[in-house]
């Protein structure tokens, strides 16, 4: 019987049960970054108010900026979950777009929403 092609039914139910887990924290986490951006933008219409130093408004900048970075990242990882549990769907899950083969159970464990085998992600680098 040659290679495998493709997970099972069973295993790919497995799959989908992480993705979900790391989906609902990744939403979470994306609710908690928005509601602090939130918070920020809401300090800065009072603060102007005051005589705030140069450095604070630096400071508060930053931090702005940075969360929505945070934010952005975390947008893409939900879209990459979401996508793999499409992949999940269509049973397409777990094969590498590189060689065609699958990637391991171990990897995806660890990355989920991979698509690429180690090996692929290695002629990458």
């Amino acid at each position: 019987m040659g290679e495998k092609l493709r997970y099972s039914d069973d295993e790919l139910k497995e799959f989908e049960e992480i993705i979900h887990e790391k989906l609902d924290k990744a939403k979470k986490e994306l609710d908690y970054i928005k509601d602090s951006l939130s918070r920020k933008n809401d300090e800065g219409a009072d603060s102007t108010l005051n005589n705030v130093n140069v450095m604070e408004d630096s400071a508060a900048a930053t931090e702005k900026e940075n969360l929505n970075q945070l934010a952005g990242r975390q947008i893409k990882f939900i879209q990459q979950l979401e996508n793999a549990l499409v992949r999940i769907k269509n049973k397409t899950y777990g094969i590498c777009i590189e060689t065609g083969k699958l990637i391991s159970k171990e990897r995806l464990r660890a990355v989920p929403h991979t698509r690429h085998s180690i090996e692929a992600k290695l002629k990458q680098s």
